[in-house]
């Protein structure tokens, strides 16, 4: 039971994404999942397992192994009428699609004066912190939010992993869903809404006086365990969970900033052309005079993610390296 008398249960991230899928599939003739092993096998992160024996291969679909027919097949489902939700296995394969989510899915809308929606929702896994090489934990997010035409959604929480897809079904653009790989074993309680889930807006997820801790997906969890620490200091820290990082809400961005007047962006990806560097710049630009100092940013370092346990901690961002960027940005 909830603080506030909702209804509760516990799950694990992974397990809330399913539930998600299969209120979906009840709800909707029109959906549908396809993708890499997403049938017998139940997805390469067991985010499917046993969906298709409930719901059959029609509405379970394996693929081969080519991310750009596939991603293309699910553009023309969308067209068509359907409401297909396609999984690519992990953000790097998406850059084999990235010609049908760029060029086709993204400017279809636009370029047919509003005549031909893609109202296509596309699964991915992100990140690192799991010893699976470059080629399969890069947190490439960020440049997708770089593509207008897209919505980009980042749950980094289980509640949002279970109550997110739903709106993002209904969204008449193409949807990126960015999970985390990290967190498909997270458990919590999961509380059932008392509203939908609101795609247009960032949360605030620990409330703070000092300075903005501004995150989202995986790295969530390490700026928590940041503002925990701070707090031991006496240091008031808001942690801010992005969520959406296409379309940002500035608002929520400038309100924190208003009331601590100091801020650290914490991005897994390389700080280089990063979002962190994108929210950085509109802090600058919309809220410069509520600025005490600098925007510090933490991010990976600025090389293809090792494989070797040691090096995969060193390059990512960790609860240290935030707590030390808040204590220059304090002072």
């Amino acid at each position: 039971m909830g603080a506030d008398g909702t209804q509760a249960a516990k799950s694990t991230y992974r397990e809330a994404m399913r539930e998600a899928l299969r209120e979906a599939l009840r709800s909707d003739d029109r959906v549908f999942l396809m993708g890499e092993d997403v049938g017998q096998y139940g997805g390469c992160f067991g985010v499917s397992l046993g969906l298709l024996e409930e719901f059959g291969p029609d509405r379970i679909r394996d693929t081969p192994l080519s991310e750009s027919a596939f991603v293309g097949a699910g553009i023309g489902a969308a067209l068509s009428g359907m409401r297909p939700i396609v999984e690519i296995m992990t953000v790097n394969f998406s850059l084999l699609a990235l010609d049908q989510i760029l060029n086709n899915a993204a400017t279809l809308l636009h370029m047919s004066g509003g005549q031909l929606p893609v109202p296509l929702v596309i699964r991915m896994t992100t990140g690192a912190g799991r010893q699976l090489g470059a080629q399969h934990s890069h947190s490439l997010e960020g440049w997708y939010a770089h593509i207008p035409g897209i919505r980009v959604i980042t749950p980094a929480t289980i509640e949002d992993a279970r109550h997110m897809l739903a709106p993002a079904l209904a969204d008449p653009d193409p949807v990126l869903i960015f999970e985390h790989g990290s967190l498909y074993n997270v458990s919590d309680e999961l509380i059932a809404p008392t509203a939908p889930v609101d795609l247009d807006h960032a949360a605030i997820r620990r409330p703070g006086t000092d300075i903005s801790l501004i995150t989202y997906g995986g790295s969530l969890s390490k700026a928590l365990a940041a503002a925990d620490e701070l707090a031991a200091e006496g240091i008031s820290a808001e942690v801010i969970d992005l969520r959406t990082l296409r379309p940002l809400d500035d608002a929520a961005i400038a309100d924190s900033v208003a009331r601590t007047h100091r801020a650290v962006v914490i991005d897994e990806a390389w700080r280089t052309g990063s979002l962190a560097a994108e929210v950085s710049a509109r802090i600058a630009e919309g809220s410069f005079y509520e600025l005490d100092g600098p925007v510090e940013r933490v991010c990976s370092a600025e090389v293809p993610m090792p494989y070797a346990q040691h090096l995969e901690e060193a390059a990512l961002p960790q609860t240290a390296d935030i707590i030390a960027a808040a204590h220059r940005a304090v002072g």
